[in-house]
């Protein structure tokens, strides 16, 4: 699979995210969860948050919000508020190194800040916590 295809539109790296690890790693009793999630790409689901609402993501005229003439619109700012007040990551600035890193480069980026430093296992965005150790860690709180 292209790792492109876990990046959401809105800018968060799917392998981060609760839903996907909880599908990935076969965590469905354990996190409470029934299905989880293949990446956003894969399903071509119309985001609740952004895509449903955005008719050039909806129309594939772009693929990513940073490269919208309206970026970042009030959808993402909203969502990118309650990350940064949940998680302590903002959507908004991930679209902005997207672009100016390249995809390959943030990427990569993601991978390496979402590593548990106890275990080198997926830590989890929204539990800040290695899905493979159980270690508590949040990347974007310094220690």
């Amino acid at each position: 699979m292209d790792k492109k295809q876990l990046i959401a539109r809105c800018g968060i790296w799917c392998g981060t995210c609760r839903q996907y690890l909880v599908r990935k790693k076969e965590l469905f009793e354990e996190k409470g969860l029934k299905r989880g999630c293949e990446g956003c790409w894969i399903r071509d689901k119309n985001c609740t948050f952004i895509k449903k609402e955005c008719a050039p993501l909806r129309n594939n005229e772009i693929e990513f919000c940073y490269e919208c003439e309206n970026f970042p619109c009030d959808n993402l700012t909203e969502l990118d508020e309650l990350y940064v007040s949940r998680y302590n990551m903002s959507l908004i600035e991930n679209q902005k190194r997207i672009k100016q890193m390249g995809i390959k480069k943030w990427i990569k980026e993601q991978e390496e800040l979402y590593t548990c430093p106890e275990c080198s296992g997926e830590v989890c965005v929204h539990d800040a916590e290695c899905y493979d150790c159980g270690n508590k860690y949040n990347p974007n709180i310094p220690p």
